[in-house]
């Protein structure tokens, strides 16, 4: 078992970034953090005529950007009805429209940027693990497209094979919106494009603190200072105490993949017959796909942490999918790793200030769309063509126990365990 991100394995050796081996001097705006939400800001930046330099205390794209399942799919972590129970319907409407927006996006870059990315369109089917979860779907899937415009299909058991080789669901719910790509390709296509557009990259370049400057600022690095006019913090799930107070605002949740040797053709087709994205209806989350080369993706949350033993977790997730499908007992999973997600408290993504320095974080799972959204959208709010966005009017809940060491994790885990029990 290699227990490394296979995606980036599949990234060509001659597809090297232009990595700049020293910082500038100055710049208008620095960008902490170079993955969707650093990168997608800093394109709408450097159009707009902006210097910019994206700094990655790792290699870039190394994060969460390169190690997720690469879904794109409609809606946020935070259950829509919820969201219009807390902040009334017309910010319910504006949330989920941004969420497909947010898939659209990913579309029209990866066209006008001709990044390679096995980027297809081949929808998504959620799952009902049980009978009561799929008794749901229909009031679910009638207020969507009574509130929200937006189309869903019941798929009853009777009918699951349609969308899925395994007869282990109660029904799911289609939805023709949703997109899959591979997650390192596409950060490496979004670094590569912005770095045609003059933003200067920086890897292995720790920021160790940023000292406002008579109203602008300088990034302290090992590399040397960075004087800047403006700053964005884009680490999400990756986030430390570099700024005073944002900690706070996000903590981190393991999520662990496993992935499978190539399948032969006759049993994708079987599994997956029309190469959907799926997730089950579970609180511990599994989400799966087959990749473009017909590998079987298996993700899911374990126990929230972000340190288990990969071999453990492989163990784990390996009985998950041969629960699920049996066929696969008899195929070799070749890849087992990890990523954090930044989660908030409110469970919604935030666009914000601090000490004026600028953030956008908070995907809990959704950040291959909505950290492209949100990154986009925090460029045009700093450069005026936008004057306003609901991630930024939202409040941004905290909690007086947690400051910088997320301890109610296991407690956490063990809640959703029984939700999941009793659901």
């Amino acid at each position: 078992m290699i227990t490394d991100v296979f995606w980036s394995e599949q990234l060509s050796p001659k597809s090297g970034l232009p990595i700049s081996e020293q910082l500038p001097s100055s710049v208008d705006v620095a960008i902490v953090g170079s993955g969707y939400t650093g990168l997608s800001c800093a394109r709408v930046l450097a159009n707009a005529g902006m210097s910019v330099a994206v700094l990655d205390q790792n290699s870039i794209g190394s994060g969460a950007s390169s190690r997720n399942g690469g879904m794109a799919t409609p809606g946020l972590k935070q259950d829509i009805f919820k969201i219009k129970k807390v902040y009334g319907m017309k910010y319910a409407q504006e949330f989920w429209k941004s969420s497909v927006d947010a898939i659209d996006l990913i579309d029209a870059i990866i066209k006008e940027d001709k990044i390679e990315c096995d980027w297809e369109r081949n929808g998504h089917c959620s799952l009902a693990f049980k009978q009561s979860h799929f008794d749901g779907f229909s009031e679910y899937a009638d207020w969507l497209e009574k509130e929200m415009g937006h189309n869903k299909l019941i798929v009853p058991k009777g009918k699951i094979r349609e969308e899925i080789g395994t007869d282990s669901y109660y029904g799911g719910l289609s939805d023709e919106l949703s997109g899959g790509l591979q997650p390192a390709k596409y950060v490496h296509g979004l670094a590569k494009a912005v770095a045609d557009r003059g933003v200067v990259l920086c890897e292995h370049t720790r920021v160790d603190a940023v000292i406002e400057n008579n109203g602008a600022f300088i990034l302290k690095t090992k590399k040397g200072d960075l004087a800047t006019k403006k700053v964005v913090i884009a680490t999400n799930g990756y986030t430390d105490l570099m700024v005073p107070g944002l900690k706070p605002k996000v903590f981190s949740v393991g999520s662990y993949i496993l992935v499978s040797e190539p399948l032969p053709l006759d049993l994708q087709n079987k599994l997956s017959p029309k190469r959907r994205m799926f997730y089950d209806s579970k609180w511990f989350i599994n989400y799966f796909r087959l990749t473009s080369d017909g590998r079987m993706l298996w993700g899911g949350r374990n126990d929230l942490s972000t340190n288990l033993d990969l071999d453990e977790s492989a163990a784990i997730l390996k009985d998950e999918v041969c629960t699920i499908f049996p066929e696969l007992h008899d195929y070799n999973f070749t890849h087992s790793w990890t990523g954090k997600l930044g989660i908030t408290f409110d469970l919604m993504p935030h666009i914000g200030e601090i000490n004026g320095i600028h953030y956008a974080l908070g995907y809990g799972g959704h950040g291959l769309s909505i950290a492209t959204y949100l990154g986009t959208e925090l460029g045009l709010l700093m450069t005026g063509q936008k004057d306003r966005s609901p991630y930024q009017e939202i409040s941004h809940q905290t909690m007086f126990f947690y400051r910088k060491n997320p301890w109610f994790l296991p407690f956490a885990a063990k809640y959703f365990r029984f939700l999941d029990w009793i659901s």
